[in-house]
């Protein structure tokens, strides 16, 4: 695999060993710029940050800058938010079939979350697919123009010219909008998963996130290793338990 389609832009990446891209930062937003327009749109989003058990999952999406978002079966595009469950389901099987669509998930589990905190664990997972993305379709980062959602940011921060993060970007850009429906149906697959290990829980009902039901459950039964310990602080009669 040529790392040199990696480098420059992203933190703990090293450099190839073409003389065409052995240059900094800031001379590669620029170089780019100058000899073309983005190809791609890369939307990168999150899901279960707020959760109490279960991993924060992210998923990097890219599509051609030219590339219409169209399918009159499954109706107007939205965030992961404003759809049902089979919506999700639906747009996820569309990217996945779609021959000039590629994704990626990465995830950081439980104890990640508590050893990293949630924000950085996060931008870890943030990183880690976008890398992931464009490795496995031989992408150059400078022919992307990237969006995330939110808060999330790669890995410590750092990011070149072409790298922005929009606040409520998964209501603005098509790829962020798809980026987040990715996430979230992987990640609602895995909970579903981890229900069936610990079906006392709920998971395949709440997917982790601070329910009644969960939070009971958790007063019945204790802690499960696929909790978040520091997420648990603040419920005082469930750490005691």
């Amino acid at each position: 695999m040529r790392e040199y389609l990696l480098a420059v832009s992203l933190p703990g990446v090293t450099m190839g060993t073409m003389a065409d891209f052995v240059i900094g930062i800031d001379e590669v937003g620029r170089a780019a710029s100058k000899r073309a327009s983005p190809h791609y749109i890369i939307g990168i989003d999150e899901v279960g940050r707020g959760s109490l058990a279960g991993p924060v999952a992210v998923a990097a999406v890219a599509i051609p800058r030219e590339l219409r978002i169209v399918n009159r079966e499954l109706g107007k595009l939205r965030d992961s938010k404003k759809l049902t469950p089979l919506q999700r389901e639906r747009w996820a099987a569309h990217v996945k079939a779609h021959p000039q669509i590629a994704f990626a998930v990465a995830r950081v589990y439980p104890r990640g979350v508590e050893r990293l905190n949630i924000s950085r664990a996060a931008n870890k997972a943030a990183l880690k697919s976008l890398r992931k993305l464009l490795l496995n379709c031989e992408l150059r980062i400078e022919n992307c123009v990237i969006k995330l959602d939110g808060g999330l940011y790669l890995g410590d921060g750092k990011q070149p010219e072409n790298v922005k993060t929009v606040i409520k970007g998964d209501e603005k850009f098509n790829a962020v909008k798809l980026a987040s429906i990715v996430a979230k149906v992987s990640r609602d697959r895995y909970m579903k998963k981890l229900h069936k290990k610990h079906p006392q829980y709920g998971f395949a009902v709440h997917k982790g996130y601070a329910t009644r039901g969960h939070i009971a459950a958790l007063k019945e039964h204790g802690i499960s290793p696929v909790h978040r310990l520091t997420f648990l602080k603040k419920y005082p009669t469930i750490m005691s338990t």
